[in-house]
């Protein structure tokens, strides 16, 4: 079975979450569908975008696993983004969490 799974956030300034969300990603959107939404291809079938909808701006909590999270780390603080937490529960899971300027939290996880 396929799934797809498109994960959207809501944003105030389209412009400038764009840029910040290319920081965090490491790359342009994969793709523009209109005039207030970008999106990023994170894995096959799988889709992080943002959407200008001011009225629910800053209320997303989304996390995305991934394989090697310790370079994914490093290569956004190469970028220039800290972390708002980072967090290792019981089961060895690690959690690392980013803030958009709007208050959106995006998660990354894997094992530590």
């Amino acid at each position: 079975m396929t799934v797809d799974l498109f994960a959207g956030i809501s944003v105030r300034d389209f412009q400038g979450a764009l840029r910040w969300y290319e920081q965090l990603l490491g790359a342009p959107p994969s793709f523009f569908p209109n005039d207030v939404e970008a999106v990023w291809e994170v894995a096959e079938h799988r889709s992080l975008y943002i959407e200008h909808r001011p009225e629910h701006a800053g209320h997303a909590l989304t996390t995305l696993f991934v394989d090697d999270l310790v370079a994914r780390v490093e290569g956004m603080a190469a970028r220039g983004l800290t972390p708002a937490m980072d967090e290792t529960y019981e089961n060895g899971v690690r959690k690392v969490t980013y803030r958009d300027p709007e208050g959106n939290e995006i998660g990354f996880g894997g094992m530590s």
